[in-house]
């Protein structure tokens, strides 16, 4: 026998073994197909049909090609989910084919992804993260704790209304509900102020923060073209408030939380609570009747010569309504990102690539109207005697995510994003400027991580 019969018998294992596997995974493409989308122009896809508001262009095509679609973006196969049915199935039935946040080159540029808990796979330092968020920085007795320094921020925010309404001025409702949120965080975090109500005092810093958001939402090349995503990396380097606490567990076990962690720990999102506020206001001042409501229910609770306060909060049903209505119609962020991770994957009979991007449309699905009727209109009413809520359990309203990786700052959120619109309601009586009809807010969008209004939302305030 020659040398080429005997290794044609030597390789014939081999070769029947890569015949079963091909053959395997022929069998399974077969029998799932990719979702359906929108057809791909070739090496860039469907880029292009993007636009500068993705989520609003996405959630139109989910109506011809259904509640999972699949798009191509540049290389990435991306499955955009539009029904809470499947992201309830994504986040909790396979969930640990999902154990990856999506990084883009914004958040890599500082090794982010590999220091923050919002982008560390699931595993032990990402555990260790998630406890020390829990226990130290947003546990019930931490947050009780300081209350009173948000309480004193609170009525630094007052004060300045106060100032605003004696001159009839206007007043910027998402730059003061920004200072606010950044001084309540800075309080609880660090015992000192950021910022100030002045003008100019706190617009580098808001225009900091802001920047930051569009830059980790917005796309990249190197996001959608692994070649490209390689070659454009940055490879630079790396008591009674929680600093104090952290700088503890930090001396203490440097392997538990290393300096670097510790910064991006304390990166909380302020935006994400003074656009809440913005958007929360701007429905208001949109919708007088619910405005009223609000007022009506506010006053009579807490009293006329009182402050609110966060224990307020339980006793407000309509308030928790109106706040729950905002979130449904004004999502913080526009989307869950998830990437899969392993094996493919079926979900409904149908093939999820490895590595895909997963997006779930968290606007879309407040808008659909098989889910919420009337799903243009604000409507705080819906809310009121249902069991739906904003923990992550109920994936018809998951503003924060659901599934392990659901925004571990959720509870001090809350807690800030309730008591600012009560104390602003319950201490005055907003009206548009001159020549604004309620029906003329603008409701226009600026895309990025967060979604805050293009508008900014000015309303003078009067004393009830």
């Amino acid at each position: 026998m020659d040398l080429i019969a005997c290794s044609v018998l030597l390789l014939l294992p081999f070769i029947w073994a890569c015949f079963r596997l091909l053959n395997s995974s022929s069998r399974h493409r077969r029998s799932a197909k990719l979702p359906p989308g929108p057809y791909p122009i070739p090496i860039i896809g469907n880029i292009l049909q993007l636009g500068q508001n993705p989520h609003q262009t996405l959630a139109k095509l989910s109506k011809t090609y259904g509640p999972i679609m699949h798009v191509k973006l540049g290389s990435r196969d991306t499955i955009v989910v539009s029904s809470p049915e499947i992201a309830k199935e994504i986040l909790q039935k396979h969930d640990q084919a999902f154990p990856l946040r999506m990084t883009t080159a914004a958040t890599r540029a500082l090794d982010r992804h590999m220091t923050s808990v919002a982008f560390l796979p699931v595993g032990r330092q990402w555990g260790n993260l998630r406890k020390i968020c829990k226990e130290q920085m947003f546990s019930t007795p931490r947050l009780y704790a300081n209350q009173g320094l948000r309480q004193e921020q609170l009525q630094r925010l007052l004060q300045y209304i106060q100032e605003c309404c004696v001159k009839g001025r206007a007043v910027d409702i998402g730059q003061a509900a920004m200072v606010t949120a950044i001084n309540l965080m800075s309080k609880t975090l660090f015992s000192v102020d950021f910022a100030g109500y002045d003008a100019g005092s706190c617009e580098e810093l808001e225009e900091i923060i802001r920047r930051l958001m569009r830059a980790w939402g917005a796309p990249n090349l190197g996001d959608y073209f692994g070649l490209l995503g390689v070659a454009t990396r940055n490879s630079q380097g790396r008591k009674t408030d929680l600093l104090e606490v952290l700088l503890e567990i930090s001396d203490a076990n440097q392997a538990e939380l290393t300096r670097e962690e510790m910064k991006h720990l304390l990166l909380v999102r302020a935006d994400t609570t003074a656009g809440a506020v913005e958007w929360v206001m701007t429905e208001l001042m949109r919708n007088p009747q619910v405005m009223l409501k609000l007022k009506t229910e506010v006053r009579t609770i807490v009293g006329a010569n009182n402050q609110v306060e966060e224990s307020d909060i339980s006793k407000l049903p309509y308030l928790q309504a109106v706040i729950k209505e905002a979130f449904r119609y004004h999502p913080p962020g526009p989307f869950l990102m998830r990437r899969k991770d392993g094996d493919d994957l079926e979900i409904k009979n149908y093939f999820i690539p490895k590595y895909a991007v997963i997006l779930i449309n968290i606007w879309a699905i407040g808008r659909d109207p098989s889910i919420w009727p009337n799903p243009h209109s604000f409507e705080p009413e819906r809310f009121l005697n249902s069991e739906v809520d904003t923990k992550g359990h109920d994936f018809e309203l998951i503003p924060f995510g659901g599934g392990r990786r659901i925004c571990p700052g959720v509870p001090l959120a809350q807690r800030m994003l309730h008591v600012t619109v009560a104390s602003l309601v319950h201490n005055f009586d907003w009206e548009l400027e001159p020549g604004n009809a309620p029906e003329d807010v603008d409701l226009n969008e600026k895309f990025g991580l967060s979604l805050q209004k293009a508008v900014p939302l000015k309303a003078v305030p009067t004393k009830p």
